[in-house]
């Protein structure tokens, strides 16, 4: 009896039974029991996607009380800065420098920030973000230069005015940090902003 296969499929003998009970042919045999099969393919695929698709997904953090903290900290360093460092040196400091003058050097200081003051309020953007967090990490350079400066040659009330500037600042660095920290990676921006 000749049987006609394909080329490609080669002719297998059927197994046939040994002495042993428990072997076919060279092959041994094994319970379905102990394999865990079940009848149904679809409840085992069902099953492995699941488990493939379930991850930990970690409750994001909110973004407001730590925007809130940003904006008035910002807004606060913007008046301290632009109004009252000034007018506490010209009252501190012996020499007693021009109040307007004063005042016209810082806002010429802050141009940077009042331009980027608007984004700061929004604080959805991480790309604006991350431009103000390098733009505030230059004004905490400079404004931490100028506390070491003033601690060799002025009182002490003058150093506490530089000194409160200097905190005002980090406090900024650390809020925008936190911030970027929480707010969507920066390749899911558009993603998380058209669901809003």
């Amino acid at each position: 009896m000749a049987t006609n296969y394909p080329d490609n499929e080669v002719q297998r003998p059927a197994p046939t039974l040994n002495n042993d009970s428990t072997k076919l042919g060279n092959q041994d045999v094994v319970n379905a029991d102990d394999l865990n099969v079940t009848a149904n393919p679809s409840v085992t695929s069902a099953t492995t996607t699941t488990k493939k698709s379930a991850k930990v997904v970690k409750p994001s953090k909110p973004i407001a009380p730590m925007h809130r903290r940003l904006v008035m900290t910002w807004l606060l360093w913007l008046v301290y800065r632009l109004m009252a460092m000034p007018i506490l040196i010209s009252v501190i400091n012996p020499i007693s420098p021009d109040i307007v003058g004063g005042i016209v050097w810082y806002g010429l200081w802050l141009i940077p920030a009042v331009i980027l003051t608007p984004a700061i309020l929004k604080g959805r953007s991480p790309y604006v973000l991350l431009v103000g967090s390098m733009l505030t990490l230059v004004y905490l350079g400079a404004s931490g230069v100028t506390l070491f400066i003033r601690v060799y040659g002025s009182s002490w009330l003058e150093i506490l005015v530089y000194g409160f500037d200097f905190a005002l600042l980090l406090m900024i660095n650390t809020w925008l940090f936190l911030l970027l920290k929480r707010l969507p990676s920066m390749n899911n921006v558009v993603l998380a902003l058209t669901n809003a």
